[in-house]
Formats: C-alpha cells, sequence, structure tokens
C-alpha cells in the first residue's frame, strides 16, 4: 500500500440491525488476525459492531461490553480475540497493567473502541472503521492502513 490509506464507501446504517448486517458482512471474509479501531461519537454503534462481529464469528459467550473492565477476551474460530473500551482511560500508560502483549498476536482479531486514548500503547490498525450520525440512523466508513485491511475492504466494497 506504501503508506496510502484506503477509503470505502460510506454505508447507511438506518438501524442496529444494519450495523449487525455489516458486521456480519466484515466476519465472513476475516480469515487471519485484525487490529480494528472504532471510532465515533457516544452511541453511534461501536459496541454493536464489535458484539455482532463476535457472535457471527462463533463466540458462544454472552459478548460483554468492556467499559469497566477495559478489556474482554475470547475465541472467534479458534482464534483469540481482543474488544477493548478505553473510553474511561486519562493516560495511555495506564493500559501498562493490562497485558497487552497478548493484542501483537497476528492471529489475534483486536477491536478497540476510543483507540485515541491508548495512543502509543496499542498495535497499529489495519482497518479504522468510522461511525457517526446520520439523520435518524448512523452511517459508517471503514478505512484500511495495512495490506490485510486494504485486502478485506476491497472484498467488502
Amino acid at each position: 500500500m506504501n503508506g496510502k490509506i484506503e477509503i470505502g464507501p460510506i454505508w447507511p446504517l438506518p438501524d442496529e440491525a444494519a450495523t449487525a448486517a455489516l458486521a456480519m458482512r466484515v466476519a465472513t471474509l476475516l480469515d487471519d488476525g485484525l487490529v480494528f479501531y472504532l471510532h465515533g461519537p457516544l452511541g453511534a454503534g461501536k459496541t454493536s459492531f464489535a458484539r455482532a462481529l463476535l457472535t457471527a464469528l462463533g463466540v458462544g459467550e454472552r459478548v460483554k461490553s468492556p467499559t469497566y473492565s477495559l478489556m474482554e477476551g475470547y475465541m472467534a474460530r479458534e482464534r483469540p480475540a481482543w474488544h477493548l473500551d478505553l473510553y474511561r482511560i486519562a493516560d495511555p500508560g495506564e493500559l501498562e497493567w493490562l497485558g497487552l502483549d497478548a493484542l501483537t498476536d497476528p492471529g489475534a482479531l483486536v477491536l478497540v473502541e476510543w483507540p485515541e486514548r491508548g495512543a502509543g500503547a496499542l498495535p497499529a490498525a489495519d482497518l479504522e472503521l468510522r461511525l457517526d450520525y446520520a439523520g435518524e440512523g448512523r452511517q459508517a466508513q471503514l478505512r484500511a492502513f495495512t495490506p490485510r485491511g486494504d485486502r478485506l475492504l476491497r472484498q467488502l466494497s
């Protein structure tokens, strides 16, 4: 990709079911590990997307929001999956005690809500999902930063 950021189309998400459908489409294309940053204002659907993606990947247990625990771990298609919510982090140094070494496994799926709050302490994103309000619903746009992120984005588009 030569340092170039690939930007996908804007997907309208009129309701939570549409957010889940986008997550399910991503799940069908995910065949390797991926670091996925989730951006958007409160209530834009970051946790809904993460929950739907993990469920579509076969996580059989209840997918909890990591708002208070900061990080939840799962097995998804026999691979580790991590869901982080860094909304309550004031400084990236607070993440030292979380054991973020597990996030560097190239086979792991890493979903990070509010990644800007962990800047410098997180692995670099392959893909970024930007969710925002659009009228009564939401909209989503993906950006790829690495070849594996670009591959998924191209297949999705």
